[in-house]
């Protein structure tokens, strides 16, 4: 039988545990560790996004509902947001000014086309939060943007791209090669 020589603190601990229990010996369960960290939060203001100012709040909420590094927030009033979002008449576009931070564009062009608002919005704040373009891609990748096509609607990441952002942000990944640099102008 192989003993092990207990010391300071633990084996007074085990001891008064043991006479506690009247003789019988039982493991005490292991200690959780906490590896939730607080999410980055992110504000945004969509007040200049027009018609649709919904269509961004729904893109927001997607990402919220999808990463747990990251949370969109509408900016409160008077107060400087990280994201701004605007409605234009060109083609959806991103502008990152840093990781987190920039200029999103809903451009009509691409909603008159008949493509889906919600879809654009999602995509384009993935531009901000450090996502590429990914074409020609598949229905089911948020990052394919519109070479899925006008029938697609999917406003949701995929695994590969929620994972991407979770190490973005101070998740278990690094940040990629694949992301967005700073300061580049992202159309689609």
């Amino acid at each position: 039988m192989h003993v092990r020589k207990l010391t300071g603190g633990l084996a007074a601990v085990l001891a008064v545990t043991f006479s506690l229990l009247g003789g019988q010996a039982v493991a005490a369960p292991a200690p959780v560790a906490d590896h939730t960290a607080a999410a980055r939060v992110l504000t945004y203001d969509a007040s200049g996004s027009a018609e649709f100012r919904t269509a961004v709040d729904r893109g927001a909420a997607i990402w919220n509902e999808s990463v747990d590094a990251v949370e969109l927030q509408p900016a409160a009033s008077g107060q400087r947001a990280n994201i701004r979002v605007l409605a234009d008449n060109g083609w959806p576009r991103a502008q990152t000014t840093s990781l987190g931070n920039g200029i999103v564009y809903i451009g009509r062009q691409a909603v008159d086309q008949g493509y889906n608002t919600i879809r654009i919005s999602a995509h384009e704040l993935g531009h901000i939060l450090g996502l590429p373009d990914r074409k020609p891609g598949p229905c089911s990748s948020l990052m394919s943007g519109s070479s899925a096509g006008t029938a697609c609607t999917n406003p949701y990441p995929n695994a590969a791209e929620k994972a991407e952002v979770e190490g973005n942000f101070g998740g278990e990944l690094t940040r990629t090669a694949g992301a967005v640099p700073v300061g580049v102008l992202i159309v689609d």
